[in-house]
Order: C-alpha cells, then sequence, then structure tokens
C-alpha cells in the first residue's frame, strides 16, 4: 500500500539539542522514570476526529487542510483512507492508542441502520490494522451534539425521538468499543444544558441524562465492557448552563445519581480554562475523589473564550498536571490530544509536528515532576504546614472522633490563638523554577 505521509520519516528520540524537526526533543519512550517506562506513564493517543477530520474550518471561514487523504469525502471509501493514514501517522510516531466518536468513523446515512452497517464495515477495517499493528483503542463515543436534532441536547433534550435516537448511537458505540477493545467509553455532553429557565424543566432533564447513562452502563456491562466509563467536564460552551460545568459539578452529579461506581472524569486542559480553572485544580479535585480517569492533552487561550484545542506548549502546566499524576498513581485512561493544528498550519508536515510538540510538552512535565517529587521539599513544606494536627487532639480530628465540646474547650483555654505559620508561596514557586530552569 503507497504510504500516504510518503516524505514524512518515522519520529525517533534525537535529544534536547537536536534541530531535525522530525525528532523528539524529550519523549524517550523506554526512558525510566520513578520505575515506569516514559510510555507507561504517557499512554498518548491519537484523536480521530482532529486529526484525521478537522480541516481547518470555521465560523468565519472554510478549511485550509485537505484531509481527503485521495477519496472522494463523504465517502466509504474516504472513510477508509482516514484508517490507513491514521495508522500509518500513529506508527510513525510510535503512539500506541487513538479514540474516536462514531460519525469521525463514517458519514451520517440517510437512518441509523445504514450508519450502522457503515460503522460495522469501518469497524472491521481498522479491527484489522490493530491486529496487524498491535495498536488500541483508548476509548470511543457518540457524537450527540453536531447534528441538529441535538440542538436542545441528547439526554437533555425535550422530545422523546431524539431520546431515543440518542441511546441508539449509545448503543452502537458501545457495540464498536467493545469490539475494538476500548479501554473507556466517554460522555461528552457537548449539548447538555440549557440557555434559560423560563423553558426548562432542570430535574427532569437531569434525571434523564443519569437514566441515559444508567441504562449505558447496564448494557455496557451486559456485553462484556469491563472499562470505565467517563463525564467529561465542558462549561460554557456551547449552552450557556451546563449541567457538566466542571470536575466538581460532574462529581456531584455522579454520586447524586448513583453513577459514581461505574464513572470517572476525563478531564481537559482547556474546558478547566474556560471554567475558570486551573488544569491542576481538575485533576486535583478529580484525584481526591477518586475518579482521575484519563486526559484531553491540549491547552486553550487565556484572551478567547472559546475551545481553541491548541496543541500543548506550556511546560509548566504540563509538568503541574504530571506531578498531579505521578501523585494519584496514574490515570486508568491515556492522554489523548484532542488537540488541532492552528488554521494557517495546514499541512500534513504540520500534523506531525503539532503531535511532536505535544509529546515532547508531556515529556518534559513529566521529567520535571519527578524531580520534584525526589528533591521533596514541597511535600516536606506540606506536611510541616499542617503539623499542628499531630498531637492527640489533632488526630482526633483527622479521625473523625472529636466533638465541638472538647474542641471549644481548648479554644477557651487559648483566648485567642496565633496567626497560622507563613505559607511561603514565594519561596515555594522559587523551588519550582530552581527545578525546572536552574
Amino acid at each position: 500500500m503507497k504510504e500516504i505521509f510518503g516524505n514524512i520519516p518515522a519520529i525517533e528520540f534525537k535529544g534536547a539539542k537536536s534541530r531535525d524537526p522530525y525528532s523528539f526533543k524529550f519523549y524517550d519512550a523506554e526512558r525510566v522514570i520513578l520505575g515506569k517506562k516514559m510510555k507507561e506513564h504517557l499512554p498518548f493517543a491519537m484523536a480521530w476526529w482532529h486529526n484525521l477530520c478537522a480541516d481547518g474550518k470555521d465560523m468565519f471561514g472554510n478549511g485550509t487542510t485537505d484531509k481527503s487523504f485521495g477519496a472522494k469525502p463523504m465517502t466509504l471509501e474516504h472513510a477508509k483512507a482516514k484508517v490507513d493514514a491514521g495508522f500509518e501517522f500513529m506508527q510513525k510516531l510510535g503512539i500506541e492508542y487513538f479514540c474516536w466518536h462514531d460519525v469521525d468513523l463514517v458519514p451520517e446515512a440517510a437512518n441509523i441502520n445504514e450508519t450502522n452497517r457503515l460503522l460495522d464495515e469501518v469497524s472491521d477495517y481498522i479491527l484489522q490494522k490493530m491486529n496487524a499493528t498491535g495498536i488500541k483503542c483508548l476509548w470511543g463515543t457518540a457524537n450527540m451534539f453536531s447534528n441538529a436534532r441535538y440542538m436542545n441536547g441528547a439526554g437533555s433534550t425535550n422530545s422523546l425521538d431524539v431520546y431515543c435516537f440518542a441511546a441508539a448511537q449509545i448503543k452502537k458505540a458501545l457495540d464498536i468499543t467493545v469490539k475494538l477493545g476500548g479501554k473507556g467509553y466517554v460522555f461528552w455532553g457537548g449539548r447538555e444544558g440549557y440557555e434559560t429557565l423560563w423553558n426548562t424543566d432542570v430535574a427532569f432533564e437531569q434525571e434523564n441524562i443519569a437514566d441515559l447513562m444508567r441504562m449505558a452502563v447496564e448494557y455496557g456491562r451486559s456485553i462484556g465492557f469491563k472499562g470505565d466509563f467517563y463525564i467529561e467536564p465542558k462549561p460554557k460552551e456551547p449552552m450557556k448552563h451546563q449541567y457538566d460545568f466542571d470536575a466538581a459539578t460532574a462529581i456531584g452529579f455522579l454520586k447524586a445519581h448513583g453513577l459514581d461506581k461505574d464513572f470517572k472524569l476525563n478531564i481537559e486542559a482547556n474546558h478547566a480554562t474556560l471554567a475558570g480553572h486551573t488544569f491542576r485544580h481538575e485533576l486535583r479535585i478529580s484525584a481526591i475523589n477518586g475518579m482521575l480517569g484519563s486526559i484531553d492533552a491540549n491547552q486553550g487561550d487565556f484572551l478567547l473564550g472559546w475551545d481553541t484545542d491548541e496543541f500543548p506548549y506550556d511546560v509548566y502546566t504540563a509538568t503541574e498536571c504530571m506531578l498531579e499524576v505521578l501523585k494519584a498513581g496514574g490515570i486508568t485512561g491515556g492522554f489523548n490530544f484532542d488537540a488541532k493544528t492552528r488554521r494557517p498550519s495546514n499541512t500534513y508536515a504540520d500534523m506531525f509536528k503539532a503531535y511532536i510538540l505535544g509529546m515532547d510538552t508531556f515529556a518534559l512535565g513529566l521529567i520535571k515532576a519527578a524531580e520534584i517529587v525526589e528533591d521533596g521539599r514541597i511535600d516536606e513544606f506540606i506536611k510541616r504546614r499542617y503539623a499542628s494536627f499531630d498531637c492527640p487532639l489533632g488526630k482526633k480530628v483527622r479521625d473523625k472522633k472529636s466533638t465541638l465540646t472538647e474542641l471549644a474547650e481548648r479554644a477557651s483555654k487559648l483566648g485567642a490563638p496565633a496567626l497560622p505559620e507563613s505559607g511561603e508561596q514565594e519561596y515555594l514557586q522559587s523551588i519550582i523554577n530552581q527545578i525546572l530552569f536552574g
């Protein structure tokens, strides 16, 4: 079979001083860090939608990149050409996983039965490629936001027929996920929210969303899906009031509806920005609730109020991310590059260079996060900061055995407590700069 990216070599690690644009400067897959190979810390995944489908089109202009891969768009031939392109791309970069929406794989047909037939045929072709290359499926999902039928959401829709159609899409996407051995299944609630309360029954909509997820779990387990289900928190865009606004909101929703045993969170850096949080905050909130599952490795633009999905290049943020992942003991999912090249970066070469950038950024973040762990000063400081709780009464507080009465008795003997010791934020930040740049 003729190479689609014949002028692009296989990407190899050549070190930080390499000037070769088609080389990794920091991502060394076999390098061992804190007892694990770098590729085990960083199970990278290609996003089918951005890498093989997105052509640079935005709300102000047409596409700038040819993603036909030599086939007529919106045909079965094109769907298979994307498979060929995707697997060649992943092999050349050493990427071991991919993830997808149903409509990324095939164009929607006139009816769902025909769409499902196309999905069966293309997923058979994908499975052949997986068996031949060893590349695996990270997760699948159903696109329940692009089609006009989902103008009011999928689980949150006011139409029973649309709700049934969403259920049918989820069912088929789960079938394909199991067929491809996917490690997870994602609910990306792109339109699960509302514009105004004048026409919205919030309680009804949230119950319906939860019931759709519950049915998905029951069906998935019945056909042998053993992986995690994920919610991807998504603020503001496109609905004004998203039901899955941030990690804390999504966790509260899952616990309120008894879904927290089967679901974890897929955290995206750009969505954290839109929610007014840091990426690290969303990771920490997920981790302390035992729900850090998978990561969309991208970044946003602080000057723009929408999802720009840029390839990550901020090493400071990547280091914070990897520190949270290391502290959590790793993740059950992977690092999916839900990122797209900028509109003027419109060549196949740009696709490779973008992934090299993203993989190197997170590799460097991992290296520096490990150095922070091994340095130990940050952890030691945090332990000291809460040392007052190491006394017998403090231990009772930690063990949830104290009472208001005994705490009040201690307060009465103090008269007034001294101010807490300094948080020394600036000193700690200087330690981080020393490790990153020293």
